[in-house]
């Protein structure tokens, strides 16, 4: 009978748990808000660049062995691969939490209490036979398997690895952008190291027109021609071109370092053509539509599937509210003493229980987390947002420059042969002294800034080609 009323409250309790656990906060529900373009700007190009390979998208065989080698060696992409496998065990940890946990127990002990205790004065021990009395003080051994499991009701636990295998995913697409960040780090830098040669080139060639005229004007000043001054303005001229020769030897030097840092290896030269720069030809660029951004930029990936984890993060949160069933079994044998302890079925135990509970009173920490998790929620729809934004606008911005350069380097080209078509003619001048040394030096001075901005604009659009193909997904495939 009262084990009929105990069991009678017991259903009651649990109903009271689950009522009153039910009353959890609501979830803040978002979704993007601001959808993407239809195109970029007045282009609908549907072919993508990004599809092609790394290997076919690079002509110069040096870069690709450069970049080769960087994929194998670089630091930051291995640091990357060893947060995956930690994401990875993440999940075998989440899954082992669904599973029971079972394990084996072997102990021994004595205990002795007081006469004058409860325990004590219920001893019937002095009415056993002579010989047969318990001992005292009383032994306890044991040797027992026992298993727990947290039964997984509210889907609590299965939410949580499900979360776990989102952020590897996560981590995957990670290490993916950074494939495509050291890719384009590397034909940069390959790039710069070109223009770097092509402008050493550019002022060695401005060194020898200068030293000529230098005799030229020494010449003249015998003759009674010119005056020193004109001598020693083109000496300063010859000795700044000579320490900008020297500053770009030094600019040569970081950056062949700056691409064997990328290779994880120490100073060495790194091969390259010496093929005329002006004559390298960017590839030509197709961006296809800013929807292909969302499957093919692996950090807009990465920012999805952080989004989705964050949503089961809140919904582990909310399980915290609910009652948990746990179930506790354990078999093995117990004795006072060792000769006893397998001696069947007196040493025999076995127990079995589950256990409902569900807080109550003081859930401030629970509602706290909760919030918490909610908060991340919205943190990553944030960057989910912000990350699709960047990406279009890191693609239309390279798209307008890629524009924009050709058509910079195409006045930049005709600057350059009109100023050496100048060069010719102020030497030709100064020579049957129809104009002053003032003249052409100005004439040469201006040249050489253009041949070297000429060359800083290639060196740009090669990049912006590397960029955009960056931008659209390229480069991890």
């Amino acid at each position: 009978m009262y084990k009929i009323k105990l069991y009678k409250y017991s259903i009651v309790l649990g109903l009271c748990l689950v009522v009153v656990s039910c009353k959890t906060p609501q979830t803040v529900a978002e979704t993007p808000k601001n959808p993407i373009p239809e195109s970029f700007g007045s282009s609908k190009d549907t072919a993508n660049m990004s599809d092609i390979k790394w290997s076919n998208y690079f002509k110069d065989k040096n870069l690709v062995a450069l970049i080769d080698t960087a994929l194998k060696n670089n630091q930051e992409l291995n640091i990357t691969l060893q947060e995956i496998a930690i994401a990875k065990n993440d999940i075998r940890v989440r899954k082992g939490a669904l599973l029971p946990t079972v394990g084996v127990r072997a102990g021994a002990g004595v205990e002795k209490v007081g006469r004058y205790t409860s325990q004590g004065a219920g001893d019937a021990s002095t009415e056993i036979k002579p010989g047969k009395e318990m001992p005292d003080p009383l032994g306890d051994f044991t040797v027992a398997a026992y298993a727990n499991w947290e039964v997984d009701i509210w889907k609590k636990l299965r939410n949580s690895k499900k979360a776990a295998v989102t952020r590897y995913l996560a981590t995957v697409e990670g290490k993916n952008f950074v494939i495509t960040n050291l890719i384009a780090e590397v034909a940069d830098s390959y790039y710069e190291l070109l223009a770097l040669d092509s402008q050493l080139d550019i002022v060695k060639q401005t060194i020898k027109l200068q030293t000529n005229a230098l005799e030229i004007v020494k010449v003249q000043k015998q003759a009674a021609r010119a005056t020193e001054l004109g001598v020693q303005k083109f000496q300063a001229e010859v000795l700044t071109s000579k320490s900008m020769e020297f500053e770009i030897l030094q600019k040569i030097k970081e950056a062949e370092n700056k691409i064997n840092f990328l290779l994880a290896r120490y100073p060495q030269e790194i091969k390259r053509d010496n093929t005329d720069f002006l004559t390298l030809l960017p590839a030509s660029v197709n961006s296809g539509i800013p929807s292909q951004l969302l499957t093919n930029r692996p950090d807009v990936k990465q920012a999805e599937l952080e989004l989705v984890a964050a949503k089961l993060d809140v919904k582990v949160a909310r399980a915290e509210f609910y009652p948990s069933l746990d179930i506790s079994a354990a078999i093995g044998v117990q004795a006072f003493k060792p000769t006893y302890l397998f001696t069947m079925p007196e040493s025999l135990l076995y127990s079995f229980a589950g256990d409902l509970a569900a807080p109550l009173i003081n859930r401030n920490a629970i509602k706290a987390e909760f919030a918490s998790a909610n908060a991340r929620q919205l943190q990553a729809l944030y960057n989910y947002d912000r990350t699709v934004l960047n990406a279009y606008l890191e693609v239309s911005n390279q798209l307008s420059k890629i524009d924009n350069l050709q058509k910079g380097y195409d006045l930049k080209s005709q600057q350059v042969a009109a100023l050496n078509r100048s060069i010719a003619i102020s030497n030709d001048l100064f020579k049957s002294a129809r104009i002053d040394y003032f003249e052409v030096l100005m004439t040469q001075r201006d040249a050489l800034e253009a041949k070297l901005e000429l060359i800083d604009t290639k060196k740009e659009q090669l990049n912006a080609a590397v960029y955009v193909y960056k931008d659209l997904g390229g480069g991890w495939k």
